[in-house]
């Protein structure tokens, strides 16, 4: 059967830092078999990069629009790729 795994990466724009964004999106993610990291960008965006079955990766990504800090997001940049793996467990980087 074929490996349905992906990597998904999303910038985030809008009020997105300072708001707690990151430590939100960490706390969707324990909830979803998703691997990844967040981070803040120089250009006032945020990034996420989650690893994981495409299926899982869209529930995850519907979480954080539907959580308390969706309101916030102006738009959503996509790019999904294959899987690289290194990631453990889903983290804040700074």
């Amino acid at each position: 059967m074929k490996d349905e795994r992906q990597r998904l990466t999303i910038l985030y724009s809008g009020n997105v830092q300072g708001v707690g964004f990151r430590y939100a999106a960490r706390e969707v993610a324990e909830g979803f078999d998703v691997c990844g990291s967040v981070r803040n960008l120089p250009d006032g965006r945020v990034e996420l990069v989650a690893e994981g079955d495409m299926r899982e990766l869209e529930s995850f990504r519907k979480a954080i629009r539907e959580s308390g800090v969706g309101s916030l997001i102006r738009d959503e940049d996509l790019k999904t790729t294959p899987p690289r793996g290194g990631f453990k467990g889903f983290q804040i980087l700074r």
